[in-house]
């Protein structure tokens, strides 16, 4: 089930992220999930069912499009399809918001792989 992280997932959401492919660094990963915390068009969604395994985040970018940033499942949680679950179920939250999501450069790979026919 995809949640709203919140500030007591923290510690949680900054680990996943630091799975993320630039986001290894300290410095980098505080930046990041300070631009989540403090910016409103910035959302980070984690995958919980009996305990948090995922994470996605997007960027708002206008009224109709919301653009992936961020996609990481726990590395003991790999190859389960989650990854696709997660974004699957950010698409259906989207739409029933009347957006659309599209990828950004670095993830648009991971798009492909999954086929979820996001531009």
């Amino acid at each position: 089930m995809l949640i709203r992280c919140k500030q007591d997932h923290k510690k949680i959401a900054m680990g996943l992220l630091s799975f993320v492919p630039g986001e290894e660094n300290l410095k980098q990963l505080q930046q990041t999930m300070h631009e989540y915390e403090s910016n409103d068009d910035w959302k980070l969604f984690l995958w919980k069912n009996e305990d948090i395994t995922g994470i996605v985040g997007i960027r708002m970018v206008d009224e109709t499009m919301a653009e992936l940033q961020h996609v990481s499942v726990n590395p003991s949680h790999r190859n389960q399809g989650l990854g696709k679950m997660m974004i699957s179920s950010l698409i259906d939250w989207l739409t029933e918001r009347g957006k659309t999501l599209v990828a950004n450069e670095r993830t648009k790979p991971y798009f492909d792989k999954c086929g979820l026919g996001v531009s």
